[in-house]
């Protein structure tokens, strides 16, 4: 390779040395007779000086564009006095070039190779490859790659083994659409691209192979949104014989190991455990933001006693203590609101405290010694606003948690900088689809009930609690897991408990249940996404995973650079025995 040096390495100790260095061209600035080029390359900057005393190398120069890919012949010299870049690894030196040569020239890129003006999403995505050169990027995929390193030291010291599972795969339901593969050496049947390894990785631990990982490409054909993309990574990981304990050392000490060589942050393990019951209550969602306080407080039982007709018909009255917001304007509530009602809320009561008493339109429903129980219970003082929504469990909680974060960041009530983990434990095995009236599995339906609950999965299935748990970051879900259902006969049982009938499992997971019958350990693990933690870690505004994967795909899951998804030609078509039938809109 004739490149002696990277554009991020010269420093004072090679001046006098002679380098060949190759890279793009970031910026020119010419004067006649004296040129100075900035040279990039993935490892940083370094300033070349062209003049008459290398007349051929100079001509070269004055033909230099930006982001033409060029070579350098030269001496490492130092800067003048006063010219340095401090910010700059090689801020010190320059190179004086003796011999140039253009390896090959380029078009006035479409968008900025640098970090002042951003171009827009399509732009961005159309011009990947232009895109990516910017040192923001550049700096993402870097850290992305240091993280996926850390993450497999850590788990090859943990005596975990890295085991590939298959791409194409039959489909298995796991909450989402799969994509679907056309077989062509056999017509009329198909593969799934797999949403996760989940029954693969069960099968590895019936194998005896005791700690898998993978770093795991998964795929899901679903709507999507910043933090979602039809095709992610996540850590894969499963154990053999563990307790819920032994995951949750594991995870803790994970993210230690990963902060701590990435980003020199140590974090403090273990992380809090705190209940889905308790999350709820005290937060109104299952992936609490610890950061800030302003938790939620249940007065559904004080409020029913008003005559207040909408606290009396609802099932769930919820309030938060917004602290020192009482001189909100009517905009500011009204935002609140409008907020409140994205989540299907009916509308949101707002009480402002002053003098010890409730300011609102209906304090007047309220009696004193009731308004007097509801500022102890909210621990509401002068100057404080009170938010209440009054609905069914469901849509009180989703309203006033997305009101808790909302305030959270524009009262700046936590250092972005900040990170706060958590488990969130013990959740429901079941919940109700009111839609289509029938139990769903919360999680999955590979996990395992807790033991004194399996009793009640034919008969009261909203009182099981499953062995399944999520590793919360900052508000966002960055894991889940469970310990697993290992015996065919609890699988079955389950399976029966949501409606899935003995033939019908036979047909979907047949695979799954037949290795249970030979052996099956106690076996759990987790799954943190890699693209999320990221994110969260490089502090992307709205986490969006996009800024820490290389090729993303837009809103429309279709990629403006290579045009994809296409029209297959009428050869393939046939081939695969296939035919598209798309309605004309």
């Amino acid at each position: 390779m004739k490149r002696t040096h990277t554009c991020g390495q010269l420093a004072k100790k090679e001046i006098g040395k002679k380098v060949v260095l190759q890279g793009w061209v970031d910026t020119v600035r010419s004067y006649g007779e004296l040129v100075f080029i900035d040279l990039r390359d993935r490892y940083g900057k370094t300033q070349l000086v062209f003049s008459n005393e290398s007349k051929k190398a100079l001509e070269v120069a004055n033909q230099f564009r930006r982001e033409y890919v060029v070579e350098i012949e030269g001496v490492v010299s130092a800067r003048k006095l006063g010219t340095e870049k401090k910010d700059w690894p090689t801020g010190e030196i320059e190179v004086v070039c003796e011999k140039a040569e253009i390896l090959n020239v380029a078009e006035v890129p479409p968008l900025e190779i640098d970090d002042r003006a951003l171009a827009n999403e399509d732009v961005r995505l159309k011009y990947r490859y232009l895109d990516l050169r910017r040192p923001t990027m550049q700096h993402n995929i870097i850290f992305r790659h240091a993280v996926l390193q850390a993450i497999r030291r850590y788990m090859h010291d943990n005596k975990f083994l890295e085991i590939e599972t298959p791409m194409l795969i039959r489909s298995t339901p796991e909450g989402a659409r799969d994509y679907i593969v056309p077989s062509r050496v056999n017509p009329g049947k198909a593969y799934s691209l797999p949403q996760s390894p989940q029954l693969y990785k069960q099968i590895l631990m019936v194998a005896g192979f005791d700690r898998y990982f993978q770093i795991a490409r998964c795929l899901r054909d679903e709507d999507l949104r910043a933090d979602r993309q039809p095709e992610f990574t996540q850590l894969d990981v499963e154990m053999s014989f563990p307790s819920e304990e032994d995951i949750y050392n594991l995870g803790d000490g994970l993210m230690k190991y990963v902060f701590h060589e990435t980003m020199g942050t140590d974090l403090k393990i273990p992380f809090p455990r705190i209940t889905y019951a308790e999350s709820m209550e005290k937060f109104g969602c299952d992936k609490p933001d610890l950061r800030f306080g302003l938790e939620l407080a249940e007065v559904t039982d004080l409020l029913k006693k008003s005559d207040f007709e909408v606290f009396k018909n609802a099932s769930t009255i919820k309030c938060l203590n917004a602290v020192g917001c009482g001189n909100f304007t009517k905009g500011d509530l009204a935002k609140l609101t409008d907020l409140a009602k994205v989540y299907k809320a009916k509308g949101l009561v707002t009480i402002k405290i002053a003098g010890g008493k409730m300011e609102s339109n209906v304090a007047k429903y309220i009696s004193d010694s009731l308004q007097k129980e509801l500022i102890k219970k909210t621990n509401a003082k002068d100057g404080d606003l009170l938010l209440l929504v009054a609905d069914n469990f469901k849509i009180t909680n989703a309203a006033l948690a997305a009101l808790r974060n909302d305030l959270g960041k524009r009262l700046n009530l936590y250092d972005p900088k900040d990170f706060k983990f958590c488990w969130i434990v013990d959740f429901p095995l079941f919940e109700w689809n009111e839609d289509e009236e029938k139990w769903d599995a919360a999680h999955h339906m590979f996990t395992m009930p807790k033991k004194e609950h399996l009793k009640y999965l034919q008969t009261d299935k909203g009182k099981v609690h499953a062995q399944c748990y999520d590793m919360v970051l900052n508000g966002v879900e960055i894991a889940s897991g469970s310990i697993r259902i290992h015996r065919a006969d609890i699988q079955e049982q389950v399976m029966k408990a949501l409606g899935i009938e003995k033939a019908d499992a036979e047909k979907k997971f047949g695979f799954l249940l037949e290795a249970f019958k030979y052996g099956a350990p106690p076996h759990g693990g987790f799954a943190p996404g890699i693209d999320r933690l990221i994110a969260l870690m490089l502090g992307i505004p709205g986490g969006d995973i996009r800024e820490v994967m290389a090729f993303p795909k837009n809103k429309s899951a279709e990629c403006p650079m290579d045009g994809c998804p296409t029209v297959p030609d009428e050869k393939t078509l046939k081939e695969l025995n296939m035919k598209f039938m798309v309605e004309k809109k």
